[in-house]
């Protein structure tokens, strides 16, 4: 009763993983090595015996025929009884044409069969030979005469029996062997199997502690991979994880940093307006609100971009993809924003070679990106300048470009464009009016199209924007 308790606590213990994948190795080896001792074991007596007593029926029916003439000769098996050297002369044909006399077994006979077989009465009854011949389970074929009188039986021990009987001791010590061997086996196999639990588990650690680093917030680390299994391809998927997370992380931090930076210009000046409107430092009439009613139209231009930002990239914008020609949507863009850019002291024109170019899309989504394009070259191309769109097809792909003339934008700010809250020094900067999110809303539109968005020199002298969209084949 006292061993209960340390038993039911033994079986609550939680074991290892190495410990659990050296059991489960160790009982592969095990089992193995018995299905494969049955196997044998089966063979053995299916197979081996099997073919030991075919030689011993064939060396009987070379017997019958003798012991039948015998018989014939005799007149009766009276001659064979405690007649050994009758019994075994009858066992082998004269050889060299001598009678064969002696109490020996037959050169040919390799399997010991002679000494298993017995000659057997009409009625079974031994007449001389081996005396376990005459069990139910023994070989027996007939002995007839010439003129088809049975007259006994030739009977011959199975050699599984004659072994069983007679305890030979190759059989045992064969037996023997098969079961060191066997426990040899087990203990290589769970050698093997400790060193290989050992090897895998430090790796598993490596990985697990990686991992562990990963929840707890830690994206710096990386597992050293050298490409040589599964293990080193799991490690791999996840140190590119880490940089992902990595990347999501330092640009959250960035996001955030740029969103308060962004609202604390326009709430500062709020503030301050509002305090000095309270101690008196200002009056409260139309001139001193109009400061006011600018900052807070501009906090919600902001407020509305990042929502617009937040639901382009995470994919809740509604889109409705259909067949639409993309010329025609351009055409029209560039017509409506043609007057605002005349405004500006631009001119705007647009190039295509007056074809349909059908792509799937968004109707609404893709006027959106150039109304966001267009207004965005508008905004920042020096007035007296020239705005120019084209659209070309080119492999399977739509390509449409639109150019503005000088300021232009250098190359390391060009790849830094389209990344939020991003603006170009000098010229092109908060003072336009911009939230720095325009550019990072039509990346998002097109990435979900399946196309390409990039900032290149343009030909004018000014900023390039390059958008590349899968082309539909004509109908």
């Amino acid at each position: 009763m006292t061993l209960l308790p340390h038993l039911r606590s033994l079986m609550r213990l939680k074991l290892g993983l190495s410990f659990k994948l050296f059991l489960a190795i160790l009982a592969a080896c095990i089992l193995v090595l018995v299905v494969n001792s049955v196997f044998v074991r089966i063979s053995f007596v299916r197979d081996f015996m099997g073919y030991l007593n075919e030689q011993g029926v064939e060396r009987m029916h070379e017997v019958v025929p003798r012991l039948s003439a015998a018989y014939e000769s005799h007149g009766s098996w009276e001659f064979a009884r405690q007649n050994p050297e009758k019994w075994f002369a009858l066992m082998r044909p004269p050889s060299m044409g001598q009678e064969f006399t002696a109490i020996v077994p037959p050169v040919s006979d390799q399997t010991g069969a002679i000494l298993r077989f017995a000659l057997l009465d009409i009625d079974g009854g031994i007449v001389i030979g081996n005396a376990n011949a005459a069990a139910a389970d023994a070989i027996r074929l007939p002995i007839n005469l010439r003129q088809g009188q049975q007259v006994g039986w030739l009977a011959m021990v199975p050699f599984q029996n004659a072994i069983a009987a007679g305890d030979v001791r190759f059989y045992e010590a064969q037996l023997r062997a098969r079961w060191l061997n066997g426990a040899a086996s087990v203990v290589v196999a769970a050698l093997l199997a400790w060193l290989l639990t050992g090897t895998l588990l430090r790796r598993l650690k490596v990985i697990a502690q990686f991992v562990h680093g990963l929840a707890v917030g830690d994206y710096s680390k990386r597992i050293p991979v050298r490409d040589r299994d599964e293990l080193d391809q799991l490690a791999s998927d996840i140190s590119q994880l880490a940089g992902k997370l990595e990347n999501i992380e330092h640009n959250r931090r960035a996001f955030m940093a740029d969103i308060s930076h962004e609202l604390r210009t326009p709430l500062a000046v709020l503030q301050a307006e509002l305090e000095a409107i309270q101690d008196g430092i200002r009056p409260m009439t139309l001139g001193t609100l109009m400061p006011l009613q600018s900052e807070v139209t501009q906090l919600n231009k902001l407020v509305d971009d990042l929502h617009e930002l937040a639901v382009t990239q995470t994919g809740e914008f509604r889109y409705t993809f259909e067949a639409l020609d993309l010329d025609r949507i351009v055409a029209h863009c560039t017509m409506t924003m043609q007057a605002r850019a005349r405004d500006c002291g631009l001119s705007m024109a647009y190039s295509s070679k007056g074809q349909p170019v059908f792509i799937q899309g968004d109707e609404s989504r893709l006027q959106q990106l150039l109304s966001n394009l267009l207004e965005n070259s508008i905004r920042y191309t020096q007035r007296g300048g020239q705005i120019l769109l084209t659209l070309t097809t080119q492999a399977g792909e739509a390509e449409l470009s639109i150019e503005d003339s000088p300021p232009g934008v250098d190359e390391p700010s060009r790849q830094q464009l389209f990344e939020r809250f991003y603006r170009v020094d000098a010229s092109r900067n908060r003072s336009s009016g911009g939230s720095g999110l325009g550019l990072s809303i039509c990346r998002n539109i097109v990435e979900f199209h399946g196309g390409e968005i990039a900032a290149l020199p343009s030909r004018l002298g000014g900023l390039c924007i390059m958008i590349r969209l899968p082309a539909l084949p004509p109908p």
